[in-house]
């Protein structure tokens, strides 16, 4: 049997923590009998991997495929516990540990392209004999230079009208109006916005969706080391709104959509060179009559203040809690 019984690392539940702030957690490992010269460590790391593969030579009589891939390290720190005489004694031991993460992280994020991830992983060795480890993944918050963006807020508006046919010879024109009273929002908030939907048709119009949308743009090399991009769009949110545009009417609909907790800043950062991030607000009338849709398109920046300047931000922890559990944010 084992001298280690388990060793497990205790952290706040579903924290998100931002990049520049601090982790502060303990280790606690059972043994079931004595530990002589035990070598107790916690260690951050963070990691990301791009890889996609994609046709070269495609103007040419032949076509080969090439996979391109690109690879970060972002942090690796390991602290080493002090054990006093060399030996522990069979129970439960408590050792404390805090880490400062670096100020420029790339959030956390997982795709079918690429991801950018971090874990505490706790580990005891005996005799340079690994007896126990635990892995543990984070939810770390990218930031920007918020208050630069901050300033250029201010209500955005965007509108679109098209002409529809519709019964054979009858014409008319649907107006679509969105409205954001600002435009950059930090991870977890609520987006709100207006729509107005002039309805200058015949037919009573009742389906309406909003959605965001992600846009990426993901950085790799070939073999040869010759850069490469790859642009991938992937649908964050999505809510259908109940509604009744009735025919000459104009309808008005206030919604939201409720962002995630951890989301890639928009643009591209001086640390995010395997990945980047645009963001749009998306609504839709569908015309089934009409085999057509009608579409407003907002932009919209996802920014992250510094922990040293993020509002309610906990003085000693770093840490905000977070809805769900998951080990990866997902596209």
């Amino acid at each position: 049997m084992s001298a280690v019984k388990s060793i497990e690392i205790m952290l706040p539940k579903d924290a998100v923590y931002l990049a520049g702030s601090s982790i502060k957690g303990h280790v606690i490992l059972t043994l079931n009998s004595t530990l002589v010269h035990p070598v107790v460590k916690v260690e951050l790391v963070g990691r990301g991997y791009v890889e996609w593969n994609e046709e070269a030579g495609a103007s040419r009589d032949y076509s080969r495929h090439v996979i391109c891939n690109n690879k970060a390290d972002y942090v690796h720190k390991t602290e080493t516990f002090p054990v006093e005489d060399n030996w522990l004694s069979a129970g439960s031991h408590t050792f404390d540990f805090h880490f400062n993460l670096p100020p420029r992280l790339p959030s956390t994020f997982a795709s079918k392209i690429g991801h950018i991830f971090y874990f505490l992983q706790a580990s005891c060795m005996g005799q340079e004999q690994i007896l126990a480890k635990q892995r543990l993944y984070l939810l770390i918050q990218g930031t920007s230079d918020f208050h630069q963006e901050n300033a250029f807020q201010s209500p955005l508006q965007v509108e679109t009208e098209q002409d529809v046919s519709y019964n054979c010879c009858s014409q008319g024109t649907v107006r679509l109006r969105l409205h954001l009273e600002r435009n950059v929002f930090g991870p977890g908030e609520r987006v709100s916005f207006t729509t107005e939907i002039g309805n200058q048709t015949g037919k009573c119009l009742r389906a309406v969706t909003f959605a965001l949308y992600a846009r990426l743009r993901y950085e790799g090399f070939t073999p040869g080391e010759e850069r490469r991009t790859r642009a991938d769009s992937s649908e964050l949110l999505r809510q259908a709104a109940a509604t009744r545009a009735a025919p000459f009417c104009t309808t008005k609909i206030v919604a939201s959509l409720h962002l995630p907790p951890v989301l890639p800043v928009s643009g591209r950062g001086r640390d995010s060179e395997l990945v980047s991030a645009q963001y749009e607000l998306v609504a839709t009338v569908h015309l089934p009559w009409s085999l057509a849709t009608v579409k407003a398109r907002v932009p919209i920046v996802v920014a992250s203040a510094p922990a040293d300047s993020a509002a309610g931000l906990p003085p000693e922890g770093g840490c905000h809690p977070g809805p769900g559990s998951p080990e990866f944010t997902k596209y």
